[in-house]
């Protein structure tokens, strides 16, 4: 079996001469006529290259040439096209934020992972939470809070002492970071088909940011969330090394 291969690496040395050694046995096509991208770099590069390619309907092959690799498959440059031809395809939905800003601006963003509120000055974020235009809290006095999907949620999630969420569970989860008020709240899993919404309250005196993969907005006011099951991302992974394995390892180390 052949395949048609695209090449895309972070620019760290490490993945650059991996990319040239890879051209070199491979060869390799635009991304518009390819059959599989094979992405070389870390976490952040396999989000960012999901992101840029979304609209291709590519599937996606990592392999780690950066640090934790999570989404990503063992480097080895032997035997490429039986391991592409072996993979196994996750598919994952993300979030879209809407976030409105002081200025009145309104700013769009997709995030794979996780859709985070973060406090951008000195005293904690007070936030109010609504969860399909009902509201749940009505004030946490926080660090943060922060939404995420089953294939971010041993990401940033996980830091937050956050569940870890199978990867076919149709839930997100919601956590919060440092909660100070309710002191014991320690968040919520929520149906993927839910909205949820953030105010920001006493915003002059308590500034947040919203981040959408590392999209950073700045002096938000309100931002809503919802699962956006009409976009979908390809990810492959060696057989026995797809992600609900990693999310149930991730959980007995």
């Amino acid at each position: 079996m052949s395949f048609k291969i695209a090449f895309s690496a972070s620019d760290i040395n490490v993945a650059q001469n991996a990319r040239a050694a890879l051209v070199a046995l491979y060869g390799e096509v635009p991304e518009s006529q390819a059959d599989v991208i094979v992405a070389l770099g870390g976490d952040g590069f396999m989000l960012h290259t999901l992101h840029r390619t979304q609209t291709l309907a590519v599937p996606v092959y990592g392999m780690n040439r950066g640090t934790v690799g999570f989404l990503m498959n063992e480097y080895n440059a032997d035997d490429l096209v039986d391991r592409l031809a072996a993979a196994e395809e996750e598919v994952i939905n993300p979030l879209s934020m809407r976030a409105t800003c002081v200025d009145g601006s309104v700013h769009e963003a997709l995030a794979i992972n996780e859709v985070s509120l973060l406090r951008s000055g000195p005293q904690a974020a007070k936030l109010r939470i609504t969860v399909d235009d009902r509201l749940r809290l009505p004030e946490l006095v926080c660090d943060g809070a922060l939404l995420a999907t089953p294939a971010g949620s041993t990401a940033y999630n996980y830091s937050a002492h956050g569940p870890i969420l199978p990867i076919g569970s149709d839930v997100l989860a919601l956590t919060a970071m440092s909660a100070f008020r309710p002191r014991r709240w320690r968040g919520a899993l929520l149906p993927k088909s839910v909205k949820v919404r953030f105010d920001v309250l006493e915003q002059p005196k308590r500034p947040v940011m919203a981040e959408a993969d590392s999209q950073s907005v700045r002096d938000v006011l309100s931002v809503e969330i919802q699962s956006e099951p009409g976009i979908e991302h390809r990810i492959l992974f060696d057989p026995g090394h797809g992600l609900e394995e990693r999310l149930i390892r991730e959980q007995f180390v």
